[in-house]
C-alpha cells in the first residue's frame, strides 16, 4: 500500500533520476490514478510532447505500466483509450539496485553483474543493445553468442525476464462475484486480484514458459508447413532482436525475503534451525506463486534431508535433529500433510515486525514505555490503565501520561468506557489496545518520511560542497582545507547512505515481505 508519506518519497526519487517534468506526470498519476493522455495534459499543464516524452521515460524504466480497459468498461467511448498507472513499488525499488547487484554478484559472476547493471540503467534492453553496451570502451566487440549465455544465465535463475505486454486490455470494474467454484482445489487456485494495479500487472505478464525462455516462439508459417533451417534461423534472429528484457524485481525481493527470515530464525533459534528453513526455501523457491507466501511449499521429510545435507552444518545434523528443527519452525503434527512440512513464514514476518516497533518504542519513548507497549502487543485485547500499571510495575501516575503519549503518536488504540452508577457523573475508564495493522501502516509511513528527509539531507550536503566536486583528484590528496572538507564530505555520504540502505530494509519488512 502507498502511504502519503511513500508517495512523496517516490516521486522524490522520480524528480532525482528523471528529472522535474517527468516527476509532474508521475505524481498526477499517483494523485489521480490511471489516466489516459490528454487527460495528463490537462491536469499537469505540459504539453502533448513533454507528457508523452515523460511516459516514454517512466515505461522504459519499469515505473509506469500502459493498458487498455475492457470493452465494457468502455460504455459510451468512441474509441479505445490507453490509460497509464504509475507503477509505487518499481520506482521505490530503484533504491535497491546496488543490494540487486550484489546478490548477484553472490550467486552468479562478475559478468551477468555487468549485464544486469545495463538492464538497471537503461530499464529495458534488447540482445542487440545489450551487445552494443558490452562492446563500449573495447578494441573488439564482444560476440553476440557470448552475451547470450551470460543472459541465459540470468534467465535459468530469474533474475532476469521478458517486458511484459505494452498495453494489455483489462477489466476495470470490481464487481462482487457471487459464482462458486465446485471443488476445493479450484478455490485454492484461484486468486481475485485485489488492486486494480495487481489486476494490470498479472494481465501484462506473460506465462513462465515465455517470460524465462530466450528462445523466441516463431512457430510454422500461416499453410502449416516447417519453414527450412536457413528461413527459420533468419525469423529467429528477428523476433530475437525484438525481444525486450528487464531486471526480474520480484526475484529479487523474494531472495531479500528469504534472507531476513533465515536470519531471524537464527537470531531466534540456531543455526541448525536456520540451516533447515534455508534448505526448505531453496528447495521450493521455484514453487512459489508470489513473494508473500504465507506458507512455504510443501515439501516431504526426505527432500528436506536431501537439501540439508548439501550444506556444511546440515551434514552434522541426524533426522531427529532436522525434525526438532522443524518443529522449532512451527511445523506440528497438523501442519503436515502427506508426510508434507509447512513453515508458517508469515509469523516469523509478523514476528520481526512486533522487534522492529519495539525497538522503535524503547528508544523514543523509554523502558517503562517499552513495557507497557510489549504487553499490549503481546496481549492483542484491550485492558484498563491499572491493569496495564500494576502488570509492568509501572508507577499509577507515570502509566497515564505514557499512555497517552504512545497513543497521541498513534501506537496505541483508546476506548472510554462509562462507568455506570458513578458517584462523579461522566466518569470513563480508559482501555487501551494495539492495532497492528494501523500501527504498522502508520510505521511504515514514518520509515518513508525519513528515507524522504535522507535523501534530501544528501541532496543538501552535495549542493553545499558542489565545488569540491569539480577539483581535480589530484589537488584533493593535498594536504589542506579542501582535503578536509572532501573528507567531511565523503563521511557524510557514507553515513547517510548506509543509515537509508538500513532504513530500507524495514521497509521492505513492513512493505515487501
Amino acid at each position: 500500500m502507498a502511504t502519503q508519506y511513500g508517495i512523496k518519497f517516490a516521486v522524490h526519487l522520480i524528480t532525482n533520476h528523471f528529472g522535474t517534468l517527468v516527476a509532474k506526470v508521475c505524481e498526477n498519476l499517483f494523485k489521480h490514478g490511471p489516466l489516459a493522455l490528454d487527460q495528463l495534459i490537462h491536469y499537469t499543464e505540459l504539453t502533448k510532447e513533454q507528457v508523452k516524452n515523460s511516459l516514454l521515460v517512466l515505461v522504459q524504466h519499469n515505473c509506469a505500466q500502459a493498458f487498455v480497459p475492457a470493452p465494457e468498461d468502455d460504455v459510451g467511448r468512441l474509441r479505445v483509450r490507453t490509460e497509464y498507472m504509475a507503477l509505487f513499488d518499481n520506482i521505490i525499488h530503484r533504491l535497491r539496485f546496488p543490494k540487486f547487484l550484489e546478490i548477484v554478484s553472490r550467486k552468479l559472476d562478475e559478468e551477468c553483474v555487468e549485464l544486469l547493471d545495463g538492464l538497471l540503467r537503461d530499464g529495458r534492453l534488447t540482445l542487440k543493445q545489450m551487445v552494443d553496451r558490452a562492446s563500449q570502451g573495447k578494441e573488439n566487440a564482444v560476440a553476440t553468442n557470448t552475451v547470450r549465455e551470460i543472459l541465459c544465465k540470468l534467465l535459468a535463475a530469474r533474475f532476469v525476464e521478458r517486458c511484459p505486454a505494452p498495453e494489455p486490455v483489462v477489466s476495470t470494474s470490481f464487481k462482487e462475484s457471487t459464482t462458486k467454484k465446485r471443488g476445493a482445489k479450484s478455490a485454492k487456485i484461484f486468486e481475485a486480484p485485489e488492486t486494480l494495479e495487481q489486476r494490470v500487472i498479472e494481465a501484462a505478464v506473460p506465462g513462465d514458459g515465455i517470460r524465462f525462455s530466450l528462445t523466441p516462439d516463431t512457430g510454422s508459417n500461416v499453410d502449416g508447413e516447417t519453414n527450412s533451417d536457413d528461413a527459420q534461423m533468419s525469423v529467429e534472429e528477428n523476433v530475437e532482436d525484438q525481444i525486450l528484457w528487464r531486471a526480474n524485481f520480484e526475484e529479487f525481493i523474494r531472495h531479500l525475503r528469504h534472507k531476513v527470515l533465515i536470519e531471524n530464525v537464527r537470531t531466534q533459534h540456531d543455526d541448525g534451525t536456520a540451516t533447515v528453513l534455508n534448505a526448505v526455501l531453496e528447495a521450493t523457491r521455484t514453487g512459489e506463486r508470489k513473494v508473500k507466501m504465507d506458507n512455504s511449499v510443501p515439501l516431504s521429510l526426505d527432500a528436506i534431508i536431501t537439501e540439508v545435507m548439501k550444506t556444511d552444518t546440515g551434514r552434522t545434523m541426524t533426522i531427529d535433529r532436522i525434525r526438532a528443527s522443524l518443529g522449532q519452525l512451527g511445523c506440528s503434527q497438523r501442519m503436515i500433510v502427506d508426510d508434507s512440512y509447512s513453515i508458517d513464514l508469515k509469523k516469523i514476518i509478523e514476528r520481526a515486525r512486533n522487534e522492529e516497533v519495539d525497538s522503535i518504542v524503547l528508544k523514543r519513548y523509554g523502558r517503562d514505555a517499552y513495557r507497557m507497549f510489549r504487553l499490549l502487543s503481546k496481549d492483542g485485547e484491550f485492558r484498563d490503565t491499572d491493569q496495564i500499571a500494576a502488570s509492568t510495575l509501572v508507577e499509577k501516575k507515570e502509566a497515564p501520561k505514557l499512555l497517552y503519549k504512545l497513543w497521541d503518536d498513534n501506537y496505541l488504540y483508546m476506548e472510554k468506557i462509562p462507568v455506570s452508577g458513578a458517584k462523579i457523573p461522566n466518569t470513563f475508564i480508559l482501555m487501551w489496545k494495539v492495532n497492528k495493522p494501523l500501527l504498522w501502516e502508520y510505521v511504515l509511513d514514518e520509515m518513508y518520511h525519513a528515507a524522504l528527509n535522507l535523501n534530501l539531507r544528501m541532496a543538501f550536503e552535495q549542493e553545499k560542497d558542489e565545488e569540491l566536486l569539480n577539483v581535480p583528484k589530484d589537488k584533493l590528496k593535498e594536504p589542506g582545507p579542501l582535503q578536509k572538507k572532501y573528507k567531511r564530505l565523503q563521511n557524510v555520504w557514507l553515513l547517510l547512505g548506509s543509515s537509508l540502505m538500513k532504513l530500507d530494509d524495514a521497509l521492505m519488512l513492513f512493505h515487501d515481505f
